[in-house]
């Protein structure tokens, strides 16, 4: 039978890298209707590939979910002071981050990983590297941070000698606290191993709209699941869906003139899952204020 090639196709693709599926794919999923064909089945040729390409969606997302859980090397130090109160604000642009709910775990993202903001907000776990021997790990220590800041190079630095978060450097320059949870502080830095992880956040999406008339520029905090935003709408109760731009950070931006209209957002985090935030500003409301909805990512 045919049929035969499925469950082997189905257990070589688990054990194969992503690089090599579209390959294999086709290789097996050619044998196996050459065979049906030469047995004069052809009515099942069409349920065959049905299988092979629903086979191939389920293991994308196993791919995917295994790449982004990964641990991969990295280096962190910290910076902010004991009380982190020097991390506030930051080049993500969530202000006061115990008010918005971050705290003093987190982090400022090398180049590498801050993607010119659209990583702000991403979760990440960070576990010092004692396999490499440094006497300042921690060894037992872990850490979940959030990315609110920026790590900008140092280019007068070598970049193992300072230039810590100069392309290609892989670095965490966390908040003080959440850096002494896995290093001791006089080694000032450490190599670490890290994941990124989906953001765990209590109460809803938040939505604080700045600007002025014909610029709304809305800062959208405490995003769980992906934690960090790919495209954004928004729509007043007089008007349709308009696309947002990011402007900064977690800003973002729309020219509409919607003063005196009820405000409804279209959210798609980086993971793909998307919300619609109905009417989550009121038609009174104002530049400056933050509305909470009801609902998270997760």
């Amino acid at each position: 039978m045919g049929y035969l090639f499925i469950p082997v196709y189905l257990s070589t693709l688990y054990t194969c890298s992503s690089a090599s599926l579209a390959t294999l794919s086709l290789s097996l999923a050619s044998r196996s209707v050459d065979l049906l064909r030469q047995r004069g089945e052809m009515e099942k040729v069409g349920l065959f590939t049905e299988l092979v390409l629903l086979a191939l969606f389920f293991v994308s997302i196993q791919v995917q979910a295994d790449s982004e859980s990964s641990w991969n090397k990295a280096t962190a130090t910290f910076y902010g002071g004991s009380d982190a109160s020097g991390t506030m604000g930051g080049a993500c642009g969530y202000g006061d981050l115990y008010y918005n709910g971050y705290g003093s775990d987190t982090t400022a993202l090398s180049t590498a990983l801050f993607n010119d903001g659209a990583a702000c907000g991403e979760c990440y776990k960070i576990v010092c590297d004692s396999s490499t021997g440094n006497q300042y790990c921690i060894s037992d220590g872990s850490v979940i941070v959030t990315a609110t800041n920026f790590c900008p190079p140092n280019y007068a630095l070598s970049n193992n000698g300072g230039g810590w978060c100069n392309p290609p450097n892989v670095h965490f320059d966390m908040a003080q606290p959440a850096w002494k949870k896995i290093g001791v502080y006089q080694g000032g830095i450490v190599p670490v191993m890290y994941q990124r992880i989906p953001c765990s956040k209590r109460g809803g999406v938040r939505f604080t709209i700045n600007g002025r008339e014909y610029f709304e520029l809305v800062l959208v905090t405490n995003v769980g699941g992906s934690g960090s935003i790919k495209s954004m709408s928004i729509k007043g109760s007089n008007t349709g869906w308009m696309s947002m731009q990011r402007n900064w950070g977690g800003n973002w931006q729309s020219n509409g003139h919607l003063n005196g209209q009820s405000l409804s957002f279209t959210v798609t985090t980086t993971d793909g899952q998307t919300l619609t935030f109905p009417d989550i500003a009121p038609s009174n409301w104002n530049f400056g204020k933050t509305y909470t909805s009801s609902q998270q990512f997760n």
